[in-house]
């Protein structure tokens, strides 16, 4: 498993692996010919690979049929590139051991229809549990017993995630089947200055990935190595271009990307938070990717023409300065 993680950390370095979203149609169904025509546009960007099954993607959601179908269709796309898949459970209400053989299931099946890794989802329904700092590792370890490396996700409480103690984060890091962690902080910026802290002194062997879109560059700034984020499925080159120039230290190309990448996503990353999915769809729209009918969230909110028309705007404005 070493020689596995190892390997896999270096597909991982330095590169943009977009967490993507599927296209449905009105009733909520794959939209087949948007999703062919995304996996088409997808194999012409600068990517290291993909997320599926993440929280872009409805991975918690999603009926397992849709998934599998998604999933099989990105590791025949994408066949020299990283496939991650979302490993998690939003059943509410279960045992702690129910809710971990969810996950685990749904771990089994991602690595049954070709992903490379796991991405674990924040196992919430530990909130408030009286081991709660066990139960976590434990579950971890349910899910590092499938075979595939793991990534960690680490999205804090306020964020709908749930809080690991520096001990926990540390017993997690040090597990041989974990490659790295995720780090979604959104407005926390403290939570991502002493993770980051942590992975430099004590564990540099470990990736971190940054989940951050709304302060990408400064997140690359404190060390994160790869970005695994759901703006990435959208105007893929100037982020890809955006490490790339951090990681070769052009600081006048990254300063001008880096403005870039927050002017996509202080427009796709606003409240309501939940829209953001739609909004990623609606800047496949306006990129010409897929078409306006394929370009909805059956778990969203209801969002603006204004925001419509918004989105359309600034892209264009990107793509016209790449």
């Amino acid at each position: 498993m070493v020689d596995v993680v190892h390997s896999l950390r270096a597909r991982f370095e330095g590169g943009l692996v977009p967490a993507v979203p599927i296209p449905f149609d009105a009733d909520g169904r794959l939209h087949g010919s948007a999703q062919a025509a995304y996996l088409r546009y997808m194999i012409e960007q600068p990517v290291a690979g993909v997320a599926v099954w993440a929280h872009t993607g409805r991975g918690l959601l999603v009926d397992e049929q849709t998934a599998t179908v998604v999933l099989k269709d990105w590791r025949a796309a994408l066949a020299d590139k990283v496939i991650i898949a979302g490993a998690g459970n939003a059943v509410r209400g279960e045992t702690p051991e129910k809710a971990t053989a969810r996950a685990v299931a749904m771990a089994e099946r991602a690595a049954a229809a070709g992903a490379d890794a796991l991405l674990v989802y924040p196992p919430v329904w530990l909130r408030g549990h009286p081991r709660m700092e066990k139960a976590i590792v434990e579950h971890h370890r349910a899910l590092a017993a499938v075979g595939l490396p793991l990534v960690l996700f680490y999205l804090y409480e306020a964020a709908g995630g749930i809080a690991y103690s520096a001990a926990v984060l540390a017993e997690l890091l040090a597990h041989p089947a974990v490659l790295g962690i995720k780090l979604a902080t959104l407005d926390s910026v403290i939570t991502y200055q002493d993770t980051a802290r942590l992975l430099a002194e004590r564990f540099p062997d470990k990736l971190l990935l940054t989940g951050e879109d709304r302060f990408l560059g400064y997140s690359l700034r404190l060390g994160a190595r790869a970005a695994l984020i759901g703006m990435g499925a959208v105007l893929c080159s100037l982020q890809a271009e955006l490490l790339g120039a951090h990681i070769g230290g052009d600081a006048g190309r990254f300063l001008a990307l880096s403005d870039q990448a927050d002017r996509l996503a202080e427009s796709i990353f606003i409240r309501p938070m939940e829209g953001y999915i739609k909004r990623l769809l609606w800047a496949l729209v306006h990129l010409g990717v897929i078409p306006l009918e394929a370009a909805n969230d059956p778990w969203g909110p209801p969002l603006s023409r204004h925001e419509f028309e918004e989105i359309g705007r600034t892209v264009a404005a990107l793509k016209e300065s790449l």
